[in-house]
């Protein structure tokens, strides 16, 4: 049985709550992704923000990416996988909410232990099933 724990990206890094927007945009650049975890002053996971997210929410609206923190984007409560669970529970997690990326947490410390993406599944599983991943994620809302 293939895990969550054996196809994630492991050792992902958090930006603060109360780091801006900018310090965020390179980290991401730093590291070559497109999306970070946020975690608050106790390193619990309070979301994920995407490069996307810095791009429509702060510069297209006008906000100064250099005063705006990461915790200000943080909307809702993070989807999250735990490490043992197997691969068709993630993609169903993904493709149920239309996510592109999933934290996954240790349990039962929930600590944050690595990041799924869509090119995490794309390496580990049959086209066909690849194929059916992204056709769910990027459906069309009706």
């Amino acid at each position: 049985m293939t895990t969550a724990q054996d196809i994630m990206h492991p050792g992902a890094q958090c930006v603060t709550e109360h780091e801006s927007l900018t310090v965020a945009a390179k980290l991401m650049r730093d590291r070559g992704v497109g999306a970070l975890p946020i975690c608050g002053d106790n390193d619990k996971l309070m979301g994920i923000i995407t490069d996307r997210d810095i791009v429509v929410k702060c510069l297209a609206a006008g906000l100064d990416p250099t005063v705006t923190t990461a915790g200000e984007l943080a909307q809702g409560r993070p989807l999250t996988i735990e490490g043992s669970d197997d691969i068709e529970q993630v993609l169903r997690v993904m493709e149920q909410h239309r996510v592109r990326r999933l934290p996954v947490i240790d349990h039962p410390d929930h600590k944050l232990i690595g990041m799924i993406s869509e090119a995490d599944v794309a390496r580990h599983l049959p086209q066909a099933r690849v194929a059916e991943f992204v056709s769910a994620i990027c459906a069309e809302e009706e």
